[in-house]
């Protein structure tokens, strides 16, 4: 009974030393930067925080570029078919607004359109928590707690967002932003 108990321990103390040494690259499993030279790209054009957009696409898709919610949003950065078609034509950007549905579903575009309407957010709210409220929510509901006074615009009071999922979504993004900081420092 002892050797099994003693087997077990040692079993256990050895798992702990592979996890603690091998954290990193099981993070990086977890965490990956898959699409890198695409976000790269954007993340100068638009001036986004490459490690936001990370976070922004695990959240949101977890780097399935196939992905569809059950409301429609398409892509790897969950674009509403609508959205992306304001967003597209507002700043320019070459992608067919006529079938905008097959272009959410192009990598390069979905992370265009997402990483400039993120940067619009950014530059709209001055504050990262609010712009991503509103990427969740939408801009009209965001601005409509603001002017109730149930969120500040400069995001102090965020955890006052009324709606659980753009709470919890919220949470999620600076959780994972701060974890690709740490994990991708250099």
């Amino acid at each position: 009974m002892k050797n099994r108990k003693l087997i077990a321990f040692l079993l256990i103390l050895v798992l702990f030393i592979v996890v603690f040494l091998l954290k990193d690259n099981l993070l990086r499993i977890i965490y990956p930067k898959t699409y890198k030279e695409v976000v790269s790209v954007y993340e100068e054009k638009y001036n986004v925080e490459e490690n936001l957009i990370f976070a922004v696409i695990k959240a949101e898709s977890n780097f399935n570029e196939k992905a569809v919610s059950n409301r429609k949003a398409i892509g790897l950065m969950q674009l509403m078919e609508e959205t992306a078609r304001d967003v597209a034509l507002k700043n320019n950007i070459d992608a067919n607004t006529n079938n905008m549905q097959e272009q959410l579903y192009d990598v390069y575009k979905n992370i265009e359109i997402g990483t400039c309407y993120l940067s619009t957010l950014l530059q709209r709210y001055e504050n990262k928590e609010v712009a991503l409220a509103a990427y969740n929510a939408g801009i009209g509901t965001v601005d409509g707690w603001i002017d109730k006074g149930i969120i500040k615009s400069d995001g102090t009071n965020i955890e006052n967002v009324p709606y659980k999922e753009t709470n919890n979504y919220v949470r999620k993004i600076l959780r994972d932003y701060k974890i690709y900081e740490d994990l991708y420092k250099n």
